[in-house]
């Protein structure tokens, strides 16, 4: 069949759908050469009848089976992080309970995984002082041990809000490193995915505030299992990952660059957490099992032609790139529905959305090509494009 898709300058097009899906069937090795994480989305409960601005309803069933699809490529999940609505639907009191039910599951599959710890159970009235940051850090620290997951020290909102120099930002993270008990990952977001993390580690000049970032891992290169670094700008993140203390990883988190930030150099490579994962997940263990072999031309030639598609979906409003991968996880089977908490699935339009099915059909990531083509098309008659 073919199908009618809106195009971004107006009017329309014919697609037609490839015939058969990639073989990405799960199982095989362990993944051995690198450290590889997907970031994963939540599913919403759409029957609850609660508006936007309520706390998330999520489907459970559906958001842990999404889990142990992952898991059973061979990925470490990356739980409660930005793909998952943390502080765009998602608030501490859910994100709570996903970290509880994911480690648990995680345990009853052999599953990795590492969560994210944050301050977002923080308001106006609570979150101005130091303290309460720090504090705010710790309950969640606390608990993300208590399942036994790894930490992952997320960039916060509240201390970009109050910090007042990058001494701030050096005691903050000192105390927190000395609170937790094994090696935790430092979490660095840039503000195309947050605009409230501007000026993060202390400054709005990247080079001082890298300097910053360094500071706080040799200070405590025992208590950092890795960085994982989220600006999108490859030569950065080559130049922090060559200064990085013996034993500390670089996970990249550069949706724009990572088959080459992977892949790496004579001098070194990046492990990965990264949400392109999310829709990506069987296709980049594929490669990375390839990778494991040590022919990284294969590598390339197999996660190369994605950046298309992880570029489309990551482009500017790039925090509104969840949007894209709960619709290739509806199209793709792992969801009855195409539905967001807070409503986020009108954040990208019609052709953007139609853009992003035709390169993910390309790259064979539906398992069931006509279950993929029948939601396009139900999508596309609810905005009136007949077919």
């Amino acid at each position: 069949m073919t199908l009618r898709l809106p195009s971004p300058g107006g009017g329309s097009r014919t697609y037609t759908p490839r015939s058969e899906p990639a073989c990405l069937a799960a199982g095989g090795a362990p993944l051995a050469s690198r450290t590889v994480f997907s970031a994963a989305h939540v599913v919403a409960d759409p029957y609850a009848d609660i508006g936007p601005d309520a706390p998330a309803a999520v489907d459970w069933d559906a958001t842990l089976a999404f889990r142990r699809h992952l898991w059973s490529h061979g990925l470490g999940v990356a739980e409660a992080m930005d793909t998952a609505q943390r502080g765009m639907g998602l608030d501490w009191a859910g994100a709570a309970e996903l970290i509880r039910r994911s480690a648990a599951e995680a345990k009853a599959v052999g599953g990795r995984i590492a969560c994210g710890v944050g301050t977002d159970q923080l308001t106006p009235a609570t979150g101005g002082s130091l303290d309460g940051v720090r504090a705010a850090y710790e309950e969640q620290l606390a608990l993300v041990e208590e399942t036994g997951s790894q930490a992952i020290l997320m960039a916060s909102r509240a201390l970009a809000a109050t910090a007042k120099s990058p001494d701030d930002y050096l005691a903050v993270y000192a105390h927190l490193l000395r609170q937790a008990t094994e090696p935790v990952v430092l979490h660095w977001l840039g503000p195309m995915f947050d605009p409230a993390l501007e000026g993060y580690w202390g400054s709005t000049d990247l080079d001082a505030a890298t300097e910053t970032f360094l500071q706080v891992i040799a200070e405590h290169p025992d208590k950092v299992d890795g960085v994982k670094i989220s600006l999108l700008d490859a030569r950065r993140e080559i130049e922090l990952r060559r200064r990085l203390p013996k034993g500390v990883r670089c996970y990249t988190g550069d949706d724009f660059h990572y088959p080459e930030l992977i892949a790496g150099d004579e001098r070194g490579f990046s492990h990965a957490l990264l949400g392109i994962f999310d829709p990506l997940g069987p296709l980049a263990a594929q490669a990375v099992r390839v990778l494991d072999t040590g022919d990284t031309k294969g590598f390339r030639e197999l996660l190369d032609p994605t950046v298309e598609l992880s570029r489309h979906l990551f482009q500017p409003p790039t925090r509104f790139y969840k949007t894209g991968v709960v619709f290739l996880a509806w199209l793709a089977g792992h969801q009855d529905h195409f539905a967001m908490v807070g409503g986020l699935q009108s954040a990208r339009s019609l052709p953007h959305l139609a853009r992003a099915y035709e390169l993910a059909d390309g790259l064979g990531l539906f398992p069931d090509q006509a279950v993929a083509e029948a939601r396009m098309t139900s999508l596309l008659s609810v905005y009136g494009v007949d077919q």
